[in-house]
């Protein structure tokens, strides 16, 4: 479904002002336009009503006092439900789907998103009881990623992910104890990574819905990595191998 809700921050509020999302602003009262630099361009080209707030104001419409000077209210992007996601991926010769498995830190699930974006992911799926939704903070973090980033909300992960392989979506799960290496799996074709929460990693449910399960090798005293950066790493080697098995003059 589509509702309104708060991002801040200059890139965020620029992203947003960009894509048409931005319905009105508020900028601190000790700030003018002309402090704003190019957001204030973007302001003026889309022509959007903003008023000054006080500081406290802003920091009662985003939670935090690091909002930067001003703050936007966004129509949000369409989530997809479990039919529709479905229906998205099967149009998509090779599509690559992002699937969380309860993130529950707003600053990792904006990092994951802007990470999602910056590979080219087709979907971000979540658990729409169990992963932290897209709140202002996560919206700064995504720096614009939020907005755009097609995502879908699904009551049972496990069973979507029974879904995505019905067709021909091959489901890739990380946990530190599989023996299978990230390096050693074809990641060209249809593609669905599954990242567990912080910390607690998969559930063994969604683990068993798998088609395989990998791990990324580690080197040093650390054992394992924070969510978005191994959601980072496994990302952007899913777009190295499908860069190399590209037909030559194919962009």
């Amino acid at each position: 479904m589509s509702e309104s809700r708060i991002t801040f921050g200059i890139q965020a509020v620029r992203k947003a002002l960009q894509r048409g999302r931005v319905t009105r602003l508020f900028i601190a009262e000790d700030i003018g336009l002309r402090r704003l630099g190019r957001v204030a361009e973007e302001i003026a080209r889309a022509g959007v009503p903003w008023k000054h707030v006080a500081d406290a104001e802003l920091q009662r419409l985003t939670g935090t006092d690091k909002h930067q000077g001003v703050a936007a209210e966004v129509r949000g992007g369409t989530s997809l439900d479990e039919h529709d996601a479905a229906a998205f991926l099967t149009a998509l010769p090779a599509p690559l789907v992002l699937a969380l498995d309860g993130i529950q830190d707003p600053r990792n699930f904006g990092s994951l998103l802007r990470t999602a974006d910056a590979a080219g992911v087709d979907l971000v799926v979540t658990a729409r009881s169990r992963n932290v939704g897209v709140t202002p903070v996560v919206s700064k973090v995504a720096s614009g990623a939020a907005e755009s980033q097609a995502l879908a909300e699904v009551a049972n992960l496990a069973r979507f992910l029974d879904r995505m392989r019905e067709i021909g979506i091959q489901t890739i799960g990380t946990d530190e104890r599989a023996s299978e290496s990230l390096y050693e799996v074809d990641l060209t074709g249809p593609v669905a990574l599954v990242m567990g929460a912080e910390g607690e990693g998969l559930r063994r449910l969604t683990a068993e819905r798998c088609d395989r399960l990998v791990q990324l090798p580690m080197q040093g005293v650390v054992e394992s990595l924070n969510v978005a950066v191994a959601a980072g790493v496994c990302l952007f080697e899913c777009l190295r191998q499908r860069r190399l098995a590209r037909p030559p003059g194919v962009g």
